[in-house]
């Protein structure tokens, strides 16, 4: 189920996670986007063509009015990466390429 915000293009799911409405594009997207490479809105339309300006702006509002939150989910993401890494088993093939001497 997806809720309606004040921003215009902007649904928020079940799991509180801001979302492009219509697409399956997350904000966080289009701000890793800008952080990383410094892109502008025109710039992300370039890279997304998919999504409108106002789409693009209506995400970077969202993020600039929640930034602390976003931020804080941005650094956590690596944590839980390595989280995720130490608790599953690797697959057979990487299994078979470590045995090779292919894989650290």
């Amino acid at each position: 189920m997806l809720n309606q915000t004040a921003y215009a293009h902007i649904v928020i799911d079940e799991r509180a996670v801001p979302y492009l409405a219509g697409t399956e594009t997350k904000v966080i997207e289009l701000v890793l986007d800008r952080l990383a490479y410094g892109w502008s809105a025109e710039e992300i339309h370039l890279q997304h063509p998919h999504l409108t300006l106002g789409q693009i702006h209506s995400a970077l509002a969202y993020y600039w009015d929640h930034q602390a939150e976003l931020d804080e989910d941005i650094q956590q993401r690596p944590e839980h990466v390595e989280g995720l890494k130490a608790t599953s088993e690797s697959s057979r093939l990487v299994k078979r390429l470590k045995a090779q001497g292919l894989l650290p």
